[in-house]
């Protein structure tokens, strides 16, 4: 489960940015919103967790932060030497091309609170670290740090915790990589609990529900149960489909690996889905191609969604209400609050503009603001910080501008 992420100078976001999943003290929907942890300091973790914000108020930057530090953990070891990352820096300041970014996540695993993060510019690795907890005090596993003096080194620590062949893992790690990375590409066994929460339970969604059907194809596919899953989770949403079923048809099959989050496409047969709408007592077929652009994000979406809720993993999405009615997205929403959908702990994080959540749908705790000041610097916060009242009109306070987040207009010329 991830507890917590932290970035600065990345795209809009200047300053610091502090995304917490820990649960408040607040008792309302506990059972049911929130996990245990078994810890003594983040005593229950949330299930879910939205960010409002305006149009170019930096919440899709969050969004994008997580899935830069997720590709840098996988693929770092790609970059060739010398060769620049694609990392977007905030651009107004003078030193923009020096300034580092930082980049941590803490997750919970296996009891244990691990916190790794990293910072660097588009040039090389500044630091790189990883804390785990399994007392109050921390055991700093590793530690690395760039040597101005000499270039190109750099000075690492070790807990006596971590063992194995460190130096090896040092010699083969480049500038442009990641200490983790490398370390794991040379079968390091004691940090892939760690990697597998970046490469096989953090899918990434930026553009939405804007991700093809092939993952959703191939999950319906596996088994019986999962395309009836699937199908419930369409009729529900009163689409009028009663059944869905697959045609091989020459094409291009596109399929997001939720590991790397990366598209891959080749020319092959395809398995098409065919939407069965019941009217008067007949079923009617149609293509994906012929759905409405709600139905077709809502089956992109469910492949993901279902399979992220059996396995325990963490879904984010980009502005997840697009093209999605509210009360569908209550719906997905309450999939993941739901302790009988959700046994294993899964976790949704997700960008919207769907206002109708903020009334008794979500906890005071999982709503967060991004709102860009005059310096067009992008800012995070939680609900929490103003206080708000058990039973406030949570709804009616946001659009009124109580928390900001929301748009301010100007005057147009004619």
């Amino acid at each position: 489960m991830l507890l917590e992420f932290r970035v600065n100078n990345y795209r809009s976001v200047r300053d610091e940015a502090v995304l917490s999943m820990a649960a408040s003290s607040d008792s309302t929907l506990e059972s049911t919103h929130t996990r245990e942890t078994g810890l003594e300091k983040v005593k229950r973790v949330l299930n879910t967790a939205a960010i409002y914000g305006a149009n170019a108020s930096g919440k899709t930057n969050i969004i994008r932060a997580l899935q830069f530090m997720h590709s840098m953990v996988i693929t770092s070891n790609q970059v060739q030497p010398d060769q620049q990352n694609n990392l977007t820096p905030f651009r107004m300041r003078p030193d923009h091309e020096t300034h580092p970014t930082l980049f941590e996540a803490t997750f919970l695993i296996a009891g244990k609170r691990f916190q790794y993060g990293f910072e660097l510019t588009r040039t090389h690795v500044l630091s790189e670290w990883l804390l785990v907890y399994e007392s109050a005090k921390p055991q700093v596993w590793f530690s690395r740090t760039y040597n101005e003096k000499k270039k190109s080194r750099y000075d690492y620590t070790y807990s006596d915790y971590f063992t194995g062949s460190k130096k090896l893992w040092e010699s083969a790690t480049r500038k442009e990589t990641l200490f983790l990375t490398t370390a794991i590409q040379l079968n390091n066994e004691q940090l892939k609990p760690l990697y597998r929460k970046f490469a096989e339970d953090m899918a990434i969604f930026p553009d939405g529900g804007g991700i093809g059907y092939g993952f959703s194809a191939n999950y319906a596919e596996e088994n019986s149960r999962n395309l009836s899953s699937v199908v419930s989770l369409i009729a529900a949403a009163d689409t009028g489909i009663c059944r869905v079923s697959f045609t091989k048809q020459p094409g291009r099959q596109f399929h997001i690996n939720l590991g790397t989050g990366v598209p891959e496409v080749k020319d092959t047969e395809i398995d098409v889905p065919q939407f069965g709408h019941l009217a008067e007592g007949q079923v009617y077929e149609f293509e994906y191609g012929e759905e409405s652009a709600g139905t077709q994000i809502l089956f992109s979406l469910s492949g993901p969604i279902l399979d992220i809720l059996q396995r325990g993993r963490l879904l984010i999405v980009d502005e997840l209400d697009r093209s999605l009615h509210p009360l569908l997205v209550q719906k997905i929403v309450k999939m993941f609050n739901n302790p009988e959908l959700n046994p294993k702990g899964a976790q949704l994080i997700f960008t919207t503009h769907d206002v109708s959540l903020l009334d008794g749908k979500l906890r005071r705790d999982q709503i967060w603001f991004a709102e860009k000041d005059a310096a067009q610097v992008s800012h995070l916060f939680p609900l929490l910080e103003f206080s708000p009242r058990k039973g406030e009109a949570l709804e009616k306070g946001y659009l009124g501008g109580r928390y900001g987040g929301i748009p301010i207009f100007g005057t147009m010329k004619e």
